[in-house]
């Protein structure tokens, strides 16, 4: 099912004036009624909504683009919620000039920055068409349809799922933004703009949506790859319960556990090679829990992937760019020296996670448009664990693992050490040395539970998920993204300095203030 998120769809969509930019022209005027004559029409559409993660429009890497007045590989969901995770951190620098992007390692973006924008315009986006099914989905207009009673039993399953994704695009929404603009199916079509809703009062809708769904959601494995199943739910609790304190002011260690205990009782297992968890047959992998689906051949897009495999590859690797299964690398993404130092050696041959390629590269970044200042990261390949390049040279067949099994024991010792009841250090300690004993290729790294604090958890996340878009997330939640915690070029200075708190939440688009009365502007912009 890996081409599941190629099925185009064409459907009145309406964003409920929640956003300016939002491109819901249909290319015919078919109506709602007549399009879902076809039953197979509910798969296509649910579909549509799992696509607006990974592609760009309907035509492939340009044309008919979902949103407007943006670059279309700029506008990808995946490639600007990962820039925006982790550019502004010490795992990740770019170098290249494109306005407002150098912007955000040095913690200097406005509330015009058009990457900031992209990713706001994208979460509502996704949210808008997940709203969209739930409307066309009811159950009264399955039996106004005819539709049959097998059709209408996977319709039960899409709905739920429609609802994780919307779920899923909140929780990112108020992980980047704070308070934000709020709707659902049931509010007005094109009444109003929408209200804006506190970070808290949103966090609350999620949490009870992902209770109100759980029995609904396809059990752990069961489902088609590339759709989310009951696990799925469970790792985004576990996350929005992670950082609850962040959100709300208030701890929810104890509901992580739980939810993370779900998850690893739910039969996954840890990838035996690290590194092949971000090859093109990452998806035959038992790790991974939520996948965003990538195809060469079928979901081309210059975001995603094709950004994350061709946008690290640079200076001396070029000259064999086959070895990561492109044609040529962009140049563009490297990683500081803070990120490194994590690290017992550069090379690998301790700690396997250690994935860097150094020749004719300097740990230290003296230019962040030097590709040579930085060392590359091609951690995530277009070649399979046996050595097989991808279908296409440009466009990637590696999925991008949102959710795997080694974030949940990670998140299971930390919100054990935060004082979270359910858990216990010794059990979290033998989790942790899985994962170090995969890293490792043994029990040299082996930690005992006095070496487990939560500074050593912040690292090892570090070491584990690297380039995985939690960076930001977990700098804040340990208070060492703004005011705390230091790394070359935060700030906009080579040795790095301290910066403003407010700067914890991203702005809302200037745009969009001016075009929605209702909204207020984050503090500091």
């Amino acid at each position: 099912m890996k081409n599941i998120i190629n099925i185009a769809l064409v459907l009145v969509l309406f964003a409920g004036n929640a956003c300016t930019d939002l491109d819901l022209t249909p290319p015919d005027q078919a109506t709602p009624d007549i399009f879902f004559q076809d039953e197979t029409a509910y798969e296509a559409f649910i579909a549509r909504v799992y696509s607006g993660l990974a592609v760009t429009g309907q035509n492939g890497p340009a044309g008919s683009a979902d949103l407007s007045s943006l670059d279309e590989g700029f506008s990808n969901y995946l490639r600007q919620y990962w820039q925006l995770q982790e550019l502004t951190t010490d795992e990740a620098v770019i170098g290249w000039g494109d306005e407002g992007l150098p912007e955000l390692h040095g913690h200097a973006w406005t509330s015009a920055n058009q990457f900031i924008r992209a990713m706001y315009y994208r979460i509502f986006f996704q949210v808008s068409m997940a709203n969209e099914f739930l409307r066309e989905s009811t159950q009264d207009k399955l039996d106004s349809r005819g539709v049959s009673a097998a059709i209408q039993s996977d319709v039960k399953a899409y709905r739920a799922e429609a609802r994780f994704l919307r779920a899923l695009s909140y929780w990112h929404g108020i992980d980047l933004f704070g308070a934000i603009p709020f709707y659902t199916e049931e509010s007005s079509i094109g009444s109003e703009a929408p209200s804006q809703a506190s970070r808290v009062e949103v966090f609350n809708f999620i949490e009870s949506e992902l209770k109100a769904i759980e029995n609904d959601m396809i059990a752990p494995h069961a489902n088609q790859y590339g759709r989310v199943d009951r696990a799925g739910l469970w790792m985004l609790q576990a996350k929005l319960y992670l950082n609850a304190a962040v959100y709300t002011g208030t701890e929810r260690n104890s509901d992580c556990v739980v939810a993370c205990k779900k998850v690893i009782d739910a039969g996954y297992s840890l990838q035996e090679t690290y590194q092949h968890l971000f090859m093109t047959d990452n998806n035959n992998s038992n790790e991974i829990i939520f996948a965003i689906p990538f195809d060469g051949k079928n979901t081309q897009t210059w975001g995603g992937m094709t950004y994350l495999v061709h946008a690290p590859i640079g200076g001396n690797m070029n000259d064999n760019p086959e070895v990561y299964g492109v044609n040529g690398g962009w140049a563009g993404l490297r990683t500081t020296s803070a990120h490194v130092n994590r690290f017992p050696d550069e090379t690998g041959d301790i700690d396997e996670r250690a994935i860097f390629y150094t020749n004719g590269q300097n740990i230290e970044i003296n230019t962040i448009s030097n590709f040579n200042d930085g060392y590359a990261v091609p951690k995530y390949v277009n070649v399979s664990s046996e050595g097989v390049p991808g279908s296409d040279l440009d466009h990637i067949d590696t999925d991008y693992p949102m959710f795997r099994l080694a974030d949940a024991y990670l998140m299971y010792a930390e919100a054990v050490l935060r004082g979270g009841a359910g858990g216990d250090v010794a059990t979290a300690v033998g989790y942790v040395n899985q994962l170090r004993e995969r890293a490792y290729n043994g029990t040299l790294g082996n930690i005992t539970a006095d070496d487990m604090t939560l500074d050593f958890i912040l690292d090892e996340r570090g070491r584990e998920l690297y380039w995985e878009a939690y960076r930001r997330q977990d700098l804040i939640r340990y208070n060492q993204y703004t005011e705390n915690g230091i790394w070359p070029w935060k700030g906009g200075v080579k040795e790095g300095k301290t910066t403003m708190p407010y700067l914890k939440l991203f702005p809302i688009p200037i745009a969009e203030i001016l075009a929605n009365p209702k909204l207020s502007q984050n503090t500091g912009y």
